[in-house]
């Protein structure tokens, strides 16, 4: 969990923030974060779908909020006085190559009617974007923050056009818009929610039910990814840094580290003997995969407000393995000191 810091009390005495898509994998956890950092009553947690969790439901204020009705948005933000939004609602990778046109719908006209509501009221707007804006014409390895994007997913597209809207409205009406690409996000909280990297969560949890896994990857895709506590910290420090250090501020880079199906197949089977992974290649996500890449160059975050991730892969597996032993009842299960 993020942790409330002694330096922020001015920050949330002023704010009130907007979440939407709060019940994702990601809004869940930001939005507990959030609650425990600036305060329960500061946090307004929105999504089209009800919590099926009534302590989360129970932790503060709750709306139900369809982004892609532009006076829903408003009024809620009317209702709430909020003035910073984290813009969190969309349709994933692997979901958007199945539902292209929902894809657009949501990713794109959603977040157009956010950044007009953030206009109109004065709001700092926090966009997650993707290493999804990449494609095969991109430089696979320390992908440069500045590059060709040539995205070959609907996914891709419609985070491309956000990256651009989000530009657009700060340049044109000085709205305060800042995100991220984020790479694959591994957490314990939710369930995974039809992204090209879920296997690296799925794997965690069969890992632990029936130690073996069939991965949907080729053991040898390299991707970028980051534990879900880097990427709480990396969205909070970005809305809280002195805006004139921010100059790629709508799509910064971040990572916090790469590796394979097979690589982290080999680091379970240090904590969990007898972990075994097959391999059962879905084309569509593999394509995916192979459009993204191997690893991003975050230097213009750590510069520009003082990005640096916590956890590398082994402390991540460890750290995951610990919680969901516990959480899927095996409570006789040790991990190998290593």
């Amino acid at each position: 969990m993020y942790a409330p810091d002694a330096n922020c009390n001015w920050w949330s005495s002023m704010k009130r923030i907007l979440i939407t898509g709060a019940i994702g994998q990601i809004g869940t956890e930001l939005t507990m974060a959030l609650r425990q950092r600036y305060g329960a009553d500061h946090v307004i947690a929105t999504d089209i779908r009800m919590p099926a969790d009534r302590s989360f439901l129970e932790s503060g204020p709750f709306e139900f909020l369809d982004v892609l009705d532009p006076h829903h948005i408003t009024r809620v933000m009317s209702i709430h006085q909020a003035d910073t939004i984290y813009h969190l609602a969309a349709i994933l990778s692997a979901v958007g190559e199945n539902r292209p046109n929902q894809a657009w719908q949501v990713n794109v006209n959603g977040l157009y009617n956010v950044l007009e509501a953030a206009r109109q009221y004065h709001c700092a707007v926090f966009v997650p974007s993707s290493i999804g804006v990449f494609g095969n014409s991109t430089p696979l390895d320390r992908t440069p923050q500045v590059t060709i994007q040539r995205p070959e997913t609907m996914y891709g597209v419609t985070k491309l056009a956000g990256e651009l809207l989000c530009q657009y409205y700060f340049r044109r009406f000085g709205v305060d818009t800042r995100g991220v690409r984020f790479p694959g996000i591994i957490s314990y909280e939710t369930e995974p929610g039809g992204g090209t990297t879920d296997y690296a969560v799925e794997i965690f949890i069969e890992a632990i039910k029936h130690k073996k896994y069939t991965c949907y990857l080729r053991p040898d895709t390299s991707l970028d990814m980051m534990y879900m506590p880097d990427a709480i910290r990396a969205m909070v420090d970005l809305m809280e840094a002195d805006p004139d250090r921010l100059e790629h501020r709508n799509a910064y880079n971040v990572t916090a580290m790469s590796f394979t199906p097979s690589e982290l197949a080999r680091e379970i089977t240090q904590y969990v003997p007898g972990f075994a992974i097959e391999y059962q290649i879905d084309p569509v996500r593999q394509a995916i995969a192979d459009s993204w890449p191997n690893s991003m160059d975050d230097s213009a975050a750590r510069t520009e407000w003082g990005w640096r991730p916590e956890f590398d892969m082994r402390a991540m597996t460890r750290g995951m393995l610990e919680v969901l032993a516990k959480r899927h009842g095996h409570t006789d299960f040790r991990l190998v000191s290593r």
